[in-house]
């Protein structure tokens, strides 16, 4: 089996956050090696960005389009590509490398269009391609033995769920005193252009989507929405009842102006023999509440986490995990599954623990649906 791959990167300029999370938690695993890479449409920051990581001058690319060509016909060439633009290019970036016959990690949401992910979801499949999404919070050792204590039955029959994606930092925008660049905000996310139809429901609700869908397998079956612009283009706070294929009922709220709230994705499985619940701003411990017993606080690294999930930490109990290791959790296992594609070995199910493409297609799909019901006046919608 080959020991290492070599990857290149579109987007995540040094002055870029989710590129450097992105390149920070690869090199948790000594099996990947960044070599190339077109970091900016700005030349001068794809320059630095280049010189910073030490790659060769012949490999930071004007393109991404001139980058896939090069790349695909050099005996070096990347095993994978890493996709860290604004929402608006994935698509088109992540259909030239496949067509190249290059293995494709993007980030979220995948694309602007149903059809557009269903198109990239065949792609991938008729060129037998790895394509992850990074939704990154199923990457967190105590999400994964959650996983599989729902499995177990360790909560019996599931009956109800709630999620919530709750954060602070576009408060601004519902203050008039503030305008333009006096305002606290990444300027693309509030933009159609950049962003599509959804700016909160996108960025963040589909989080919620994706992690209840993880912990429990089960698919929204229809859905019903409100959102709020509050005069802005697109949405900055949304509510959803959820209908799933299997008659559970859940709800979600996600946020972008809830004040005190940073980063506050949380999700609660209630089930016929207790319930769990996980809070991303404390990772490393799972709440378990048996049914007519006291409420439990498991902690990641500790011996009594007896499910196989719990090897995938990285650190001893009472040493934080987090974002990094999230990320890199989530590339160890597409590492892993890439080196045995090339080697012509079958990855295992512990390898492929990883959100797909099809997870991507799933959350564009949970998108154009909560803002279809939002607009017809919260109606249920079909996913």
């Amino acid at each position: 089996m080959a020991e290492r791959l070599r990857y290149g990167m579109v987007g995540g300029s040094l002055n870029a956050f989710i590129g450097e999370v992105h390149r920070k938690a690869i090199a948790f695993d000594p099996r990947a090696e960044l070599v190339a890479g077109c970091f900016s449409n700005i030349e001068s920051e794809n320059v630095e960005t280049g010189e910073a990581y030490h790659i060769a001058t012949d490999r930071v690319y004007a393109d991404y389009m001139e980058m896939a060509k090069a790349e695909a016909a050099r005996p070096d060439g990347i095993d994978f590509v890493c996709i860290t633009t604004p929402n608006f290019l994935h698509y088109a970036i992540a259909k030239e490398f496949l067509m190249a016959g290059i293995h494709v990690v993007c980030e979220k949401p995948l694309c602007f269009k149903v059809e557009e992910a269903e198109e990239l979801a065949a792609l991938a499949a008729e060129k037998d391609l790895v394509f992850g999404v990074t939704y990154s919070y199923t990457g967190n050792t105590m999400t994964k033995v959650a996983k599989e204590m729902i499995a177990a039955g360790k909560i019996g029959k599931i009956v109800s769920v709630n999620a919530e994606y709750v954060q602070d930092w576009l408060l601004d925008e519902l203050d008039e005193a503030h305008s333009g660049s006096d305002k606290n905000l990444s300027v693309w996310r509030t933009d159609p252009e950049f962003s599509g139809i959804s700016n909160c429901v996108g960025d963040i609700g589909t989080h919620m989507e994706n992690m209840i869908h993880y912990l429990t397998g089960m698919k929204i079956k229809r859905l019903a929405a409100t959102t709020n612009s509050y005069g802005n283009a697109l949405d900055l706070n949304a509510n959803m009842l959820i209908e799933y294929d299997n008659g559970v009922n859940g709800a979600y709220w996600c946020s972008q102006v809830a004040a005190g709230h940073m980063n506050g994705l949380k999700v609660c499985i209630y089930g016929t023999e207790g319930s769990l619940e996980w809070e991303q701003h404390f990772p490393d411990y799972l709440r378990y509440t048996p049914r007519n017993g006291a409420p439990q606080t498991l902690s990641r690294g500790c011996g009594y986490i007896k499910e196989a999930a719990g090897a995938c930490g990285r650190l001893p109990s009472g040493h934080p995990e987090g974002l990094y290791v999230a990320f890199a959790n989530v590339y160890r296992n597409i590492i892993s599954t890439i080196l045995k594609k090339k080697a012509g070995q079958t990855p295992t199910a512990e390898e492929l623990d990883f959100p797909t493409v099809i997870d991507g297609l799933n959350g564009v799909k949970f998108v154009h649906a909560v803002i279809e019901s939002a607009k017809a006046g919260t109606k249920w919608v079909e996913l």
